[in-house]
């Protein structure tokens, strides 16, 4: 069991509307402690130097995508156990697998309700306290 208001959050998203939906959606379940990064690269940078329990990410950002950034991530042997959720308004089998193959945790597809939120982040980390 996970105790939401201790886990470390960041959210990448290159859209300030979808990283505050994520967020609320977050702060609504618990999890409180929550960084925001509007690039894959300011969040590689932080969440290294500062790591987060669970990292949920874009996979359709300028720069760098989502899964450029997950494999920069799992790259990293301090990052191996980093829980990852890709965000994602496709719907995408192929994605999907890519992803997963990458080393992420779970995936979301936008749009998205808090509990579907919710549901997603307790089947990498167990249910919330």
């Amino acid at each position: 069991m996970a105790t939401a208001s201790k886990i470390q959050a960041a959210v990448v998203d290159d859209q300030m509307t979808m990283r505050s939906l994520v967020r609320t959606g977050l702060q609504q379940i618990g999890i409180v402690n929550v960084r925001e990064f509007p690039t894959a690269t300011e969040a590689l940078q932080s969440v290294i130097a500062q790591p987060a329990h669970i990292i949920i990410s874009d996979f359709n950002m300028p720069e760098m995508d989502g899964l450029e950034f997950l494999r920069k991530l799992r790259g990293n042997p301090a990052m191996k156990n980093t829980a990852f959720i890709l965000l994602t308004g496709r719907a995408d089998k192929d994605l999907v697998v890519r992803a997963l193959q990458f080393g992420a945790n779970n995936y979301l597809v936008k749009p998205f309700t808090v509990a579907t939120l919710k549901e997603k982040i307790e089947q990498v980390v167990g249910a919330l306290t």
